[in-house]
Parts: C-alpha cells; structure tokens; sequence
C-alpha cells in the first residue's frame, strides 16, 4: 500500500488513508473496503453469535417437491433497524424469503472485518449456510480467504472498486447511478436560485460514480430548460457525522444560497436542514418517506430505492440450478424480479411515500415541475428499463480536474473527454475507473 494517496490537491497520511478505508474510501491496494452504506447509527462491535438470533422467514407457499432448501446469509456491517443500507439488505432477505418457500434467510448485524470469517463458518456450520454475503466490501473480502475451503458454498462481496471475484467468490453492486440520474432532472428543474448542494462523505469510486450520475441529470435538465444550475459537492470526511452533516448542510444552504439538498452521507442531518429551511431534499438508497417516516413529501421531492432482492435472485437461481453465478453482477433498471405478493420490483427506482416513477415526484414538488421534465423523466426511466439507455453511454464525461487519485489512476486534467458520448463504457471502467468529478462541479474545501 502506498505511503500517501493524494486527493484535490492534498495528502492523505497512512493513517489518514486507513481511517479513510474504514469509513468507504476507495484506495487501490486495500480495494476500496467500505461502500457507501446507508444507515443510522455508529456501528459497534458484534454480538456473540448467541446474542444476534437468525432471521427465518415464513414461507409464503409449500415448496416444490425438486425444490432443494437453501440457506441465505448475510454479514450485515452495521445494525438493521433505522438504516437505509443495512435495512435494504435486510428487507431483501426477508421478501426472498417470502419468494422461496424452500429458503431460509439468517443474518449477522454490527460485523467488524476481523469478525467475517468466524460469523461465515460458524452460519455454515451450525446453520447449513449456503450463501454467505458481506453487504460491504470491507466485510466481504476477507471471505477470500475460506472460499477454497468451502467450494461447494458461494460467496458474495459488495463491491467498491475491488473485482476480485473466484467461481464461487461473486462482486454485486446495484446501478444505483441510474435513479440519480433521474433525481437530477428533477432536481436541476426543482432549484429557483440556480444551486444544488451535495453533502458527500469521502471521494471514493463508489461516491463519484453515483455523483456523476446525478450531475449528469442536473446539466441534462438545465441545458434544457436553459437554466445556469451549479453543483456544490462538500465532503464532510466520514459517512455518519451528523453534527459535521448538519454544518455542511447549513453552510451550503446559506453561504452557496442552495435551496435544494442531497447527500452521500448516513446520518438524517441533511433532511433535518431541509425540513427547519423549507429547502427541498431528494434521497438515497431507501424510501425513507413509506418505509421509515422519516419526512413527508412537503421535503422530500423524491427519492431512490435500491431491491438488493433482485441482485440475490440472480444468485438463488443459479444456485438451485446447481449452475456458478456470474463473477461480476451489476443490474440497472432492466433487470426485475416479481415479489410473493405479486409486485414487480426493478433492481432501483425513484421512489417516495411507497410510489414508483413518476408518480414518486412530490405532489408539491411536481405542480413546480415543467411538463417537458416529467416527461423527459418518464422516457429516460423507460429507456433505462428497456435496456436502450443508459446516462453514461448518452453523454461524454468530462473531468473536473478534481477527484481521488489512486495508484496507476492518477485524475484527468480539468477538460478532459475521458468518454466520449454514445460510447458505451465497460463495467470494468464504471466500476473502476471513474476516479474524478464532472466538469463544472464546485468542490469546496
């Protein structure tokens, strides 16, 4: 590993770097360990396996008789209830559980890294455990290290930057930039004074990939609506500091005049901002409003939410099918799976008070939106869904000049075409590779 690891023009020391890890920083020789979880509350050390019960699910309908029983688990980082990245894996687990009448789905929460492989082989051992997930990258990696061990288990890993993958060792990660994309639209028709702010944690692969995607709605909606909208991205240096949070937030809303906010952070300081200011807020990972309460509609003009089901179905299919997954699984809007109680649900959509599309849009939010946007909304999201568009292959990324260098990957020069548009990119690049902001972002100090 690198001494240092240089990011907008600053130093991270060694120690900085591995704090960095982790909190979800993206580095080349520790494999970006952290995603950007959603959750809301400091993970603490995990209980002992006696203390956090498995989580059975009733089966929803009587099993097949070829139907082979299957034990899903997951490695939860962080604890369950009240969390946007954790809960999502959970609910996953649970409504597949309902899907699969022959599945049993168990779970770990507040899993340190050093506590992977013993929760791992303890699930398989005592709970036939079949499937074994680390729901971030710093908790599925060191699953490398019993894969050999058990070749006949399939081993899952959340993915940052790292693809390391083995025929039954599987990288997963959800298109999430796709519904940014969309929010951004949204977002970019939404702001009156011209100014959009971000609350970001740390700038990993992960976080600039998904920004990106929002940026690029933001500068689709305003070239369309001819409108001047700038971006303002502030990283707070943590993904759950809500006192750090709440400051960002203020300082963006009142020294950046922004009256509309997101955030690549955990904690629910953003939204509190939102609500005291009467700022518009747009969410992530979860749709906090339907499931959690957390605001109305009044703030929240819309939201994403991401199905980690969809992702596990490809897995459960192979599995049952007594077939090898694909190494590397990374589903848009295309892919869908239908749920026990007849509901269709895509691997991410914009979502808000339990609606999808663009009925998710804010009833107030929507009546401020021109008709061209909800409907330039409503065509990219169908586009997305039928695999004929993708915002990364319709427009040229540009950088910034700012970004997270990492080793072998040092950030593009400012006005740089690192893609050109129509050229669709690999998985490999938009995994990997998108290492910089988009041109015409502020990254403020």
């Amino acid at each position: 590993m690198a001494d240092e690891t240089r990011m907008f023009g600053r130093t991270l020391s060694r120690r900085a770097v591995l704090r960095g890890v982790a909190a979800g920083l993206a580095l080349p020789a520790v494999s970006a360990l952290l995603a950007a979880c959603g959750g809301q509350a400091t993970p603490t050390p995990a209980p002992a396996p006696a203390q956090t019960p498995a989580a059975a699910q009733t089966p929803a309908a009587a099993a097949t008789p070829e139907a082979k029983p299957v034990t899903l688990a997951i490695l939860h980082f962080s604890v369950i209830e009240g969390t946007t990245w954790s809960g999502a894996h959970d609910r996953a687990g649970k409504r597949l559980a309902e899907k699969y009448p022959n599945l049993k789905y168990i779970y770990r929460e507040q899993v340190g890294p050093d506590q992977t492989v013993p929760f791992a082989e303890e699930m398989i051992a005592r709970e036939q455990a079949d499937i074994i997930v680390g729901n971030a990258e710093f908790i599925g990696m060191p699953l490398l290290d019993i894969v050999d061990k058990y070749p006949d288990k399939i081993f899952v890993a959340v993915t940052t930057s790292d693809l390391t993958t083995r025929p039954n060792f599987i990288r997963i990660f959800p298109r999430q930039y796709q519904s940014l994309y969309l929010e951004g639209l949204i977002a970019a028709a939404l702001t009156k004074t011209g100014n959009v702010g971000i609350v970001s944690a740390y700038p990993n692969l992960q976080v600039l990939r998904r920004q990106a995607g929002f940026v690029l709605g933001v500068q689709e909606a305003a070239k369309k609506l001819n409108k001047d909208v700038k971006v303002h991205i502030k990283y707070v240096g943590d993904w759950y500091l809500p006192a750090e949070e709440r400051a960002v937030a203020e300082t963006l809303a009142t020294q950046y005049n922004c009256d509309v906010l997101t955030q690549q952070t955990d904690s629910g300081s953003t939204l509190d901002v939102c609500k005291a200011r009467g700022l518009w807020f747009v969410g992530k990972d979860m749709d906090t409003v339907c499931f959690y309460k957390w605001a109305t509609t009044d703030t929240v003009a819309i939201s994403f939410d991401t199905r980690w089901e969809v992702v596990y179905d490809k897995i459960i299919e192979a599995f049952l099918k007594g077939e090898k997954p694909p190494e590397i699984i990374f589903p848009g809007m295309e892919s869908s799976i239908t749920l026990a109680d007849g509901t269709e649900v895509t691997t991410t959509d914009i979502m808000n008070d339990c609606k999808v599309g663009v009925d998710a849009i804010s009833p107030k939010a929507r009546d401020l939106l021109p008709k061209e946007i909800i409907d330039l909304v409503a065509e990219r999201r169908e586009g997305m869904r039928k695999g004929t568009f993708d915002p990364f292959t319709e427009h040229e990324l540009v950088s910034n000049g700012t970004g997270l260098e990492v080793e072998g990957l040092p950030i593009p020069p400012k006005g740089t075409v690192v893609k050109k548009a129509g050229e669709k990119p690999t998985d490999e690049f938009l995994l990997q590779k998108i290492n910089f902001d988009l041109d015409g972002v502020n990254i403020l100090p």
